[in-house]
């Protein structure tokens, strides 16, 4: 996969990195003299690019006509609104992913624009505190399908309801399916007839409504 990267803060050089040892093609396009001073100490100078990623010469240049994805990270919201407008609508790049850098203007960072998904540490901050706190004990190990479905992981405290009942018994919610059980260190692929028991920790896939069912069944019991 080819990936240019518009910006060469520690946010940018780092994904480079990251991809580069996922062995993916990169191109990270970078004008401010004192950060391609640094980017060319951690990355081979072949991928770095010299100039403003808002021109239109300067992202041929890195080769954004055959680009599968474009990153637009610089700490500037207009020139990564005019990367991936850009990108899309003139080189016809099917997917673009942009940085907010202030909250107020991420109501921009749509479809309108071109910008496939907007990155809001706000907003995933806080997403993130928001699900820990409805969640309780239940942890999320992975997003799925842009957050809207998750792998999660609950651990069957004593006196929970699940306890003794088989999977096909439990009343699962519709938009949950059982992954995997963690019991004694082993590894149970779960059945219709596989029973819950205390300690089980249980993996499911599940989306933050069924999570929230699903973490009431594995509840326990308070005297």
């Amino acid at each position: 996969m080819f990936v240019l990267i518009a910006g060469g803060g520690r946010t940018a050089s780092q994904l480079a990195k990251i991809l580069l040892n996922q062995n993916h093609e990169i191109r990270l396009i970078e004008s401010r003299r004192d950060i391609l001073g640094r980017i060319h100490k951690e990355l081979p100078t072949e991928v770095i690019v010299e100039g403003k990623p808002e021109v239109s010469d300067v992202l041929e240049q890195a080769g954004i006509a055959r680009a599968d994805v474009v990153a637009a990270a610089t700490t500037s919201d207009e020139v990564n609104l005019v990367v991936c407008y850009l990108a899309q609508r003139k080189y016809n790049v099917k997917r673009t992913i942009a940085r907010v850098n202030n909250p107020r203007n991420a109501w921009l960072f749509n479809e309108l624009f071109h910008v496939n998904v907007a990155v809001n540490q706000a907003e995933i901050i806080t997403s993130i505190i928001e699900e820990e706190m409805s969640l309780g004990d239940m942890m999320t190990l992975i997003k799925l399908r842009r957050g809207n479905y998750s792998l999660v992981e609950e651990k069957i405290p004593p006196g929970a309801p699940a306890i003794g009942v088989a999977i096909k018994d439990l009343n699962l919610p519709a938009r949950c399916v059982i992954a995997g059980i963690i019991r004694m260190g082993e590894v149970i692929v779960p059945r219709g007839m596989t029973v819950f028991e205390e300690g089980d920790e249980v993996l499911a896939v599940t989306d933050p409504e069924g999570a929230r069912e699903l973490m009431q069944l594995f509840e326990g019991r308070t005297a």
